[in-house]
């Protein structure tokens, strides 16, 4: 009987020893959740979320005008944000300006602001242009209701620039085309012709930049998440990242300090932005705010605002 006993206490001590340990949610830094399984280890997505500075898009075609480029960023950011991955801030690109003051100044004024930017919680920036866009149709010579077809092709380039490594990670150009037949009366007015041309060449910039999407989706998956302490309350810890970030109750983060920059000694070159130092952990405890996490320190110390922070 005592025996029994014994072996039913051991039972229970070891089930309540897995469920303590397992209340500390263990991800990787790129937000992914390890499962152990027989064989190999793998990962799923946990649901941490980047956020980014999606800057206006410009149009450089001749057709079409600026409202080409404001479809292709609107269509980028629903795009983005439908992918659960990313958090579009619509306010932090002020701090950027659009993607054409970044063209004109050479990305000079990436690097000067990525620390603003880092402060501020934003972990990269996409940015780019409508490079062309263009339309041709081919319509039946004769008859009151003719058959127009149209062929329309759009080329659109799209950059990100990390801004916790301080350098331009992606560029890529893609194309997106749209084809058409329609049937409209010969003498169909010119605002008809011309709304159904905008029409078009607009799809064609959207078709193009919802391909860029999985591209977006693997650069990212491959850059680290990082968070910052915003405010130091007694023992509490104000994270600027919670519940609509990702950031789950019980998942412990490495606080860092900033990294160094290194520039090359010959030419003076920013190479690039060193590893911070550890300084400890905190786990998560609570929310607060739309977007906000509370920790405790759980190991280490000398935690201050302003120190970065990342998935353990």
């Amino acid at each position: 009987m005592k025996k029994t006993l014994l072996v039913l206490s051991l039972i229970i001590f070891g089930i309540l020893l897995d469920a303590c340990s397992s209340s500390v949610i263990r991800r990787d830094r790129y937000g992914r959740k390890s499962i152990r399984g027989r064989g190999s280890q793998k990962f799923v997505s946990s649901g941490i979320r980047k956020k980014v500075a999606l800057l206006t898009f410009f149009n450089e075609a001749p057709y079409g005008g600026q409202d080409l480029g404001i479809t292709a960023t609107e269509e980028l950011g629903r795009e983005m944000s439908r992918t659960r991955e990313f958090l579009v801030d619509p306010m932090v690109k002020k701090i950027f300006g659009s993607s054409k003051e970044i063209y004109a100044g050479g990305g000079s004024k990436l690097v000067q602001l990525s620390r603003k930017a880092k402060i501020s919680g934003i972990n990269f920036v996409v940015f780019g242009r409508v490079l062309d866009a263009r339309i041709r149709e081919k319509t039946d010579e004769i008859g009151l209701v003719r058959q127009t077809k149209s062929y329309t092709e759009s080329k659109v380039e799209v950059r990100i620039f990390d801004v916790n490594s301080n350098k331009e990670i992606f560029t890529d150009v893609i194309k997106g085309y749209a084809d058409d037949s329609s049937y409209r009366f010969f003498r169909a007015d010119r605002e008809s012709r011309l709304d159904y041309r905008r029409q078009l060449l607009r799809y064609a910039v959207k078709v193009a930049v919802r391909k860029v999407i999985p591209k977006i989706l693997k650069v990212s998956s491959k850059l680290d998440w990082v968070g910052r302490v915003a405010k130091i309350i007694g023992s509490k810890i104000y994270v600027n990242a919670g519940r609509k970030s990702g950031v789950n109750v019980g998942d412990i983060l490495k606080v860092m300090t900033e990294g160094a920059e290194i520039f090359d000694p010959e030419t003076g070159a920013l190479i690039g932005v060193s590893k911070g130092e550890i300084k400890g952990t905190v786990e998560v405890i609570d929310y607060f705010g739309p977007d906000g996490a509370i920790g405790i320190l759980h190991s280490g110390g000398s935690v201050l605002e302003g120190d970065f922070v990342q998935l353990y």
